[in-house]
């Protein structure tokens, strides 16, 4: 399986200025994975070592952390001699051990020599308060599931891939039904790569809704392991209500839609612990189109997704017969799992800050807006081939944006104001946006 965060981790190598990375991620999404296959293909030698339930790590790092006195202890626990020019040292699971994190500080500061990778699923919210994060002395890379592009990949389709990489609009068009029947695939496939390994292995939608099925469970197990007591019944309750949140005609999230009489003052430490470990994104509006859009954000008003489109249609009950309803499955959900997919390739092309828009009398609203090389680029989802942009049509109106994107499964196309981008090309949105 490629990743294209193994191409970041490679100009992280080559660097002389790298500090020690940090890689974020939910669980199950590929970090280790990422570490060991990076360790394994780019050095000779690799020291991994797992903070989990590992009782040796914790005395270690509880003494002082003088360089060389840890690293003599890592050596001894992977059986590895490290030397800086050709090992990887990986810290997995480094949530466990804060000193662990604390350290990498010391790694910078005083041994920028040797190559430091370490992650953490659940690092936004398991570290102690008071703990030391070497603030400015380390770099971060964040994992999300596979992108569609990677799906690709995954599934030996590079040939499919590149037409959309090189721009090949009409071959696109040529091959257009097999682009579809790969995205619906992805719908109820998504990009946690337990799930597409599987399917690549064995062509078994029935296995796929297996694995996802045990991805929930773990992540719901997470739940009453990590979170304190009186909050997992309310994060639960605010989980499992994303789906029929999400498939509202108005995605706003809506607090009452929990629980009768639910305010958001109960709900807020359960909503944030969900966020800081990757499991649900929140897209903010906005109420003004002008750059930095962090600037003008609403905190009241949002939307939640979760991290993956394949974990959505689980969550939802999307039966795999929907797959042989053709177009069927992107009217699912009212479209939620279209504006899932949209936005899981927005995260997956990484620093894309991402908000909604909607006029203040709610007569239109744009799905997204983005921020792409100094421009407010708003983008209207189409399940279908719905060439309807009224609400997109409105915003154009009152502000004049230079780029103004519907993506949907018409063909690309540019029409005066308007540019159409196939759903399946969407991950390319920043290289289109530099060629239109």
């Amino acid at each position: 399986m490629r990743r294209q965060a193994m191409q970041v981790l490679m100009d992280w190598k080559r660097r002389s200025d790298r500090k020690p990375l940090l890689i974020r991620g939910a669980r199950q999404v590929g970090k280790t994975w990422l570490m060991k296959e990076f360790g394994k293909t780019e050095y000779q030698k690799c020291a991994y070592i797992n903070f989990d339930s590992n009782d040796r790590m914790q005395r270690l790092f509880g003494g002082d952390l003088d360089i060389a006195r840890i690293i003599t202890g890592l050596q001894i626990e992977a059986d590895c001699v490290i030397e800086p020019d050709n090992t990887l040292v990986i810290f997995d699971e480094v949530q466990e051990c804060p000193k662990a994190v604390a350290s990498l500080k010391y790694f910078c500061e005083n041994a920028p020599q040797y190559h430091v990778v370490a992650a953490g699923s659940l690092l936004g919210v398991a570290l102690h308060s008071g703990t030391s994060f070497p603030v400015g002395k380390v770099e971060f890379l964040d994992i999300y599931p596979l992108s569609f592009s990677e799906f690709l990949r995954a599934l030996d389709r590079d040939d499919l891939l590149k037409l959309i990489n090189d721009q090949e609009y009409e071959l696109v068009k040529a091959f257009k039904d097999r682009y579809i029947d790969l995205l619906r695939q992805y719908y109820f496939i998504g990009g946690m790569p337990e799930a597409v390994s599987a399917f690549s292995q064995n062509q078994d939608f029935s296995l796929v809704r297996e694995i996802q099925n045990r991805i929930i469970g773990a992540f719901e197990q997470d739940f009453s392991k990590h979170v304190p007591v009186n909050t997992v019944a309310r994060l639960r309750l605010l989980w499992n209500s994303i789906p029929s949140q999400l498939a509202k005609e108005n995605r706003k999230f809506i607090y009452g839609l929990i629980r009768q009489g639910a305010r958001a003052k109960e709900y807020e430490l359960a909503l944030t612990w969900l966020c800081d470990c990757g499991l649900v994104y929140k897209v903010s509006r906005i109420n003004k189109p002008s750059l930095p859009l962090k600037a003008y954000e609403d905190l009241h008003a949002f939307k939640l997704f979760v991290l993956d489109v394949g974990l959505l249609g689980a969550m939802g009950g999307l039966d795999k017969k929907a797959l042989l309803g053709g177009s069927a499955i992107f009217e699912e959900f009212k479209g939620a799992l279209t504006e899932q997919f949209v936005l899981q390739q927005f995260k997956a092309i990484g620093g894309l800050p991402v908000f909604y828009w909607s006029a203040e009398a709610g007569e239109a609203e744009v799905d997204f807006v983005i921020q792409v090389d100094g421009n407010a680029v708003p983008i209207e989802v189409k399940a279908e081939q719905n060439l309807q942009a009224k609400s997109l049509k409105s915003y154009y109106k009152k502000y004049a944006p230079e780029f103004s994107i519907r993506t949907s499964m018409s063909d690309f196309r540019i029409d005066h104001w308007l540019t159409n981008i196939p759903l399946y090309m969407i991950g390319s949105i920043k290289d289109i946006i530099q060629q239109i």
